[in-house]
């Protein structure tokens, strides 16, 4: 296994701060999960540092998968698994490719925290973006399927899907500015000055163009189970982030790899032209063919926004990672990228003005 592909079988034990009882759960799937067989084994999915993932096995072979809080104490609104739940099981009517939604408990009695069950989706994994060892058609194709399904979901209609309440319409970008900047100081350690930069700029520049549509809000190539040998998604997961905003925000991180290099995860900023991997204005252009788009507007806020979430999610595991509660042997390292992308962010919000 290297990490350009890993199977969805990426298994490790449990890591200590993450157990749980396995016997409450093993009678709670007795009694409600139909044809459930003890007895029960668990494994958890390598990396992740925000919802743990397991995958649970019961004695006929079956697989499911488990995602739950992580134990200890949460930030207000975060690792929100019963958001998650509801929002693939009201896309399984739609074309966008996700596992099935099997059951949600949120009781916390049963094993510690709330959590739910899935279909367990066998495929790949690409964790580079840079997908070395494939063919420039390889790579192509993989994008363009990536660009396919985010068009899709962007074009999805959420109140037929039951999913009007699924967050607010209208005003995304502000709600978003206004959330990461509590949680950045909620879980702030060092200081960060291109941090405290963003979050006066970020207000003063919001577009008045607004639109709504279902965001995946971590929409990335290692988020999606790939077919075991075509492009084709056959699932898109990890929807903790997802909520009612603005597509061109989902769209923007989507796109963060065009603009930051990532030490893991492959650097696109300096591919030769042959490569396979479209440049960022192709892509763009492909969105815009499938959403019916004649161009993209204020393109750098939403970049800007982007970096700055996600710098503030950095620092929020940094923040659990000094508390004990990640088990991703990296997360100790997210001060540093905290700091990279908020000057990364801080200097396109110079450049643009």
């Amino acid at each position: 296994m290297t990490a350009l592909v890993a199977s969805t079988n990426e298994i490790i034990d449990v890591a200590p701060q993450h157990r749980f009882d396995e016997a409450a759960l093993a009678r709670f799937m007795a009694e409600r999960v139909p044809g459930f067989v003890p007895p029960l084994s668990v494994g958890q999915f390598h990396g992740g540092m925000s919802n743990p993932t397991f995958l649970l096995r019961d004695g006929a072979g079956r697989r499911l998968v488990l995602r739950k809080k992580p134990p200890g104490r949460l930030l207000p609104s975060a690792h929100a698994v019963e958001r998650e739940f509801k929002v693939i099981a009201a896309l399984a009517a739609s074309d966008v490719p996700v596992a099935r939604a099997e059951l949600l408990c949120e009781d916390p009695a049963v094993i510690g925290q709330a959590f739910y069950l899935m279909e367990h989706v066998e495929g790949r994994v690409f964790r580079s973006y840079t997908l070395p060892g494939m063919s420039p058609a390889e790579r192509a194709a993989i994008y363009d399927a990536m660009n396919a399904v985010l068009a899709t979901l962007h074009r999805v209609d959420y109140a037929a899907i039951g999913l009007a309440d699924y967050g607010k319409q209208g005003g995304y970008a502000a709600r978003q500015i206004a959330r990461w900047s509590s949680q950045y100081e909620a879980s702030k350690t060092d200081a960060l000055p291109a941090m405290e930069r963003l979050m006066r700029w970020l207000p003063a520049h919001v577009p008045a163009a607004d639109e709504t549509a279902i965001v995946h809000g971590d929409f990335r190539l290692e988020n999606m189970i790939w077919h075991p040998r075509e492009p084709r998604i056959l699932a898109v997961v990890d929807w903790e982030l997802s909520t009612l905003g603005h597509p061109l925000a989902d769209l923007a991180y989507n796109c963060l790899p065009w603009h930051v290099a990532d030490r893991q995860r492959g650097d696109l900023l300096s591919l030769p032209p042959d490569h396979g991997i479209p440049r960022e204005a192709d892509y763009l252009a492909a969105y815009c063919r499938r959403t019916g788009r004649d161009a993209i507007a204020d393109w750098n806020f939403y970049l800007v926004l982007s970096l700055f979430r996600l710098a503030a999610i950095s620092q929020g595991v940094y923040k659990r990672a000094l508390d004990g509660n990640v088990s991703s042997p990296g997360a100790l390292d997210r001060l540093t990228k905290a700091r990279e992308l908020a000057e990364k962010a801080w200097a396109l919000a110079e450049a643009g003005g």
